[in-house]
């Protein structure tokens, strides 16, 4: 006998945003990309500490470790750079916790402004937490427009 749950037990949930800077895609590429073991935690507020696990280098298979803050608790996870296309995106995946980030960088050469869409995906959800999914998707969508209007600020410095 197959139990029906009231909830799609299936589906990752997920949050998007994005921004248009004043900014090449080169320059956005560079702050998020290539100079991401400095700058992630100054756009992830809950980032208390970041460490590569490999090098400094931003590269496919590069790994890191970070520590978040999460309602009062510290929560660690280990991530890996799964895709690094100069210039267009950067992905990072957890390795020990089910999510993925994505940054990815869209170029309008009339207007010469670059689009940043950031987008967070939870890939899994604890049995307990999927009555919760609703609220768990608007705080996802939150963090994701905290997320770009955090890296908007820090480029126009």
């Amino acid at each position: 006998m197959q139990i029906k749950l009231p909830f799609d037990s299936s589906t990752q949930i997920s949050g998007e945003a994005s921004v248009e800077l004043d900014k090449t895609p080169e320059e956005v590429f560079s702050f998020i990309a290539d100079n991401f073991f400095d700058n992630y935690p100054k756009w992830a507020s809950d980032v208390v500490q970041l460490e590569p696990l490999d090098s400094k280098q931003v590269f496919v298979g590069n790994k890191g470790k970070q520590f978040r803050e999460d309602n009062g608790s510290i929560v660690e996870s280990i991530f890996e750079i799964t895709e690094y296309q100069p210039h267009i995106k950067f992905i990072f995946q957890g390795i020990n916790s089910p999510y993925k980030h994505i940054y990815s960088i869209n170029y309008d050469p009339d207007n010469k402004r670059s689009q940043l869409t950031f987008r967070f995906e939870l890939l899994d959800l604890d049995v307990f937490m999927r009555p919760f999914q609703k609220l768990i998707r608007i705080a996802i969508e939150d963090g994701a427009e905290s997320s770009v209007e955090n890296i908007k600020q820090l480029l126009a410095v």
